[in-house]
Order: structure tokens, then sequence, then C-alpha cells
């Protein structure tokens, strides 16, 4: 039984449209609720807000595409200012507009828009059906002027036409709400893709000279490594075409067959964890990874992989860093020796107290002030240091990184009087 139905649109129309959208056939059904029929009012505008890969736009085009339904689609990102924005959407327009305009109509503000949006529309085509208007990666709206959200939130009552604005965001709604108020949308979450979801999306891709049943097995393998570090659908899309033609190696060579699942996970596992190193990068090429997996090689191989790049630290953070190590492990009382020039005459003497004849290194690293630390960085770098933000933002990076290092050492933890220590093993973790 088809779990979409509307009495507006034919049933093969629905069950092909099912076939397009697997797993989400309760969030179109919802769309297809509010949508209606093609002549009725629908909602002035609907928020609908999933994280990345949620399948947010893909849904949304093949819903409008399917039915055919007359629909502007703008993406907030290429077109990043309310002039572009306003002047793309009247430009779609123009296509479903009888009459073509040879010249380009300049749109500097809203009130324009609504202006030449009652002329775009008056065609006979968008007279008697539902307009929508679908506003992806919505949260670059904050960052234009503030009755542009305001402004597409009323746009049906504005131009008093039959359009339906639909924003998609990976942002909840609370963080769009003005201050001053706004026009409530319609709001629907697009929740993230289960495992059993992404296996079944996934094992639709099967090639067709091999079976479902062998392609839904190596999906299966695909998932069980990758899934707890990647959740992207389109990230294990790519991997899932990438590292295919490794597991079918044996099946190809007469060494095992379809059904000989652990032969086939011993020739493949050793590639995924290559590419577990590379999970979100395009450091390298598909072709440059085919090539590196038929001859066996290591990741570090082939220039630019993620395991043996180098990371250039920002510029303060290397001198935060010495400065922090320095501080560490020689006393106080060496400070005026060693970071001052004019440090003046300093009498020699052999006294030395018990714990000092043990090398600072065995001991470990000591506390040390944040304003001790400021000095030495002062003393170390050629050029003057202004105390900007920039600066104890480094700091503050630095501090939460070896606190992160100390995660299971309580002991090294003492409440608010924790002073910062950093340690040379700390240092060589970082540089890695």
């Amino acid at each position: 039984m088809p779990n979409l139905e509307h009495p507006a649109y034919p049933a093969a129309t629905l069950l092909h449209l099912e076939s397009l959208v697997p797993c989400r056939e309760s969030q179109v059904s919802m769309l297809l609720s509010i949508f209606g029929e093609r002549q009725q009012f629908s909602f002035p505008s609907i928020f609908i807000y999933g994280h990345t890969s949620s399948g947010k736009t893909y849904v949304m085009q093949t819903l409008l595409n399917t039915l055919q339904l007359p629909h502007v689609f703008v993406n907030c990102v290429e077109y990043f200012t309310s002039r572009l924005l306003l002047e793309e959407i009247l430009i779609q327009l123009q296509s479903y507009s009888e009459t073509e305009q040879n010249s380009h109509v300049p749109c500097d503000t809203f009130n324009d828009f609504v202006r030449l949006f009652k002329q775009a529309v008056a065609s006979r085509e968008l007279e008697d059906q539902t307009l929508y208007i679908v506003l992806d990666r919505a949260e670059q709206l904050r960052e234009m002027e503030v009755n542009i959200l305001p402004g597409f939130l009323r746009l049906q009552e504005l131009t008093d036409r039959n359009v339906t604005v639909v924003l998609l965001s990976e942002i909840v709604w609370e963080l769009f709400r003005p201050s001053t108020g706004c026009f409530e949308p319609f709001t629907l979450y697009f929740p993230d893709y289960s495992i059993g979801h992404l296996q079944k999306i996934l094992s639709q891709n099967y090639p067709p000279e091999y079976s479902a049943d062998f392609y839904a097995a190596y999906i299966n393998i695909l998932l069980g490594v990758f899934y707890m570090v990647c959740r992207d659908l389109k990230e294990l899309q790519h991997l899932a075409v990438l590292n295919f033609s490794k597991y079918c190696e044996p099946v190809v060579r007469g060494e095992a067959n379809e059904r000989d699942t652990r032969k086939l996970w011993k020739n493949i596992e050793p590639h995924l964890k290559k590419a577990m190193q590379t999970v979100y990068l395009r450091e390298i090429s598909s072709s440059q990874w085919e090539r590196l997996q038929h001859d066996d090689g290591e990741p570090g191989q082939l220039k630019g992989l993620s395991a043996h790049t180098h990371m250039e630290l920002p510029y303060y953070s290397k001198f935060l860093l010495i400065a922090a190590y320095l501080a560490s492990y020689n006393p106080v009382r060496t400070d005026k020796r060693f970071f001052l020039k004019h440090h003046g005459k300093i009498r020699k003497t052999n006294f030395m107290k018990k714990h000092e004849k043990t090398s600072n290194h065995l001991l470990g690293p000591k506390p040390f002030p944040l304003d001790r630390l400021l000095a030495i960085l002062y003393s170390i770098v050629d050029i003057r240091v202004a105390p900007t933000a920039n600066i104890f933002s480094q700091i503050t990076s630095l501090v939460t990184l070896q606190l992160l290092s100390m995660v299971g050492h309580n002991d090294q933890l003492d409440g608010p009087r924790y002073k910062c220590t950093v340690s040379l093993d700390f240092i060589r973790a970082i540089a890695r």
C-alpha cells in the first residue's frame, strides 16, 4: 500500500515520488497536506530545518519537480546580498511569464521587489496555482537587512498573491526570530537518517552486474566501519563508490563467491582503515585513491593525505607554546637572567636546594600564571606584541587543548586554583 496519498495528484505520480524519496515519506506526506491542491492558498511561510545531509534540499527539489509545481529555488550563499537575492527571484519568475523582459530591472529595496513581484505573477499561468519560493541556506538572511526575513515571511500578505515561501536551514527557528517579533512560520523538522535508513538508501544504488544482496552486504560492512564517525549521506555515498571495486576483487579473480563474506571482509578491511584517515576530506582525487589501493601502498606515499600533512599553527600560537614550555620548566628566579638583555651582574653561588639537583624534565612541568606567560612571550618575539583579543583567544585555545589532553587525569586538575602547565609531550602532540 503506498504511503503517499493525495486526491489532487495521480496515484502513479505519487508512487514515483515515493520511490525517489526513501525514508522521508512522513515529511513528504506532511508537505503535501500543507500544500493542498494547486489552486488553494497554502501556508504563507514554511520553515524546514535539520542537520546537514538530512534530505531537506533534495526532498523539496524532487517534490516540486515531480509534481510540476511552479517554484523558484535560490541558494542564499550564492546570492549573498539582498539585491542579488531579490533580483534572482525575479529573473527566475520570467520563465513563467508570457512576455519576456528584454531589459534587466534593478531591485534595490523590498518595496521594489513587492511591486515587481506582483507584475511578474500577473500572467495567466500563475493566477490559478500556488507559487513556491524556496530559499536554501536561509540562515544567511540574518546577515541581510532587518526587513528581508520578516518581509519574506509575510510575502503572501504583502503581495496579495498565492505564494508560499519555504526556508531551508540547518539551525533552529529560535535563532532566526527577530527581537521585534515577526510572523511565525510553520516549522517542520527533518531528523537525521538512522543506520537502517542509510542502509536502505545506499543499497538502492547497486551496480547491475551484481546482485542486490551482495551490494547490501557491502553497505552493511561500510556502515559498520564508518557510521560512528560519519553519518553524512553524501560522504557515505562517495566512500561506497570509491571502495566497492576493492571489495569485489576476490569475486573478480575467482577466489571467492558473493556469499563468502569472511574473505571479502579480510580483503577490504585494511583499505577501509586507510579511508578512515580522509573522511570528509578531498585532499586527493578519486583516481589517486584508486591508484593507491591498486598499488597496495601506504597513505603517506601520496602527497596531501591528512595523516602525513604538515599542520601550520598560527603565528603567535607557536611562540605561546614555546613561552609556556619555558615557563613550565624554568624557575621564576631565572627569568631575569634568560629574558632580559641588561639584567646586570648575577652573583654565582653553588647553593642549590635538594629538589633542584634533579632535572626539571624528570620532575615534570610546573604551573605558572598568565602574566608570566605573556612576559616571556613579549621577550622572545622580535616585534612588539600588543595584548589583543587575538592573543588571548589563542591562549584560550591552547589551554582548552591542554585540558582535553588531561581528561581522565583528575589529579592534575585542581578546580579553580588550576594553573596551566605545558609538557614536552603536549607540544609534540600539537605539532603532529
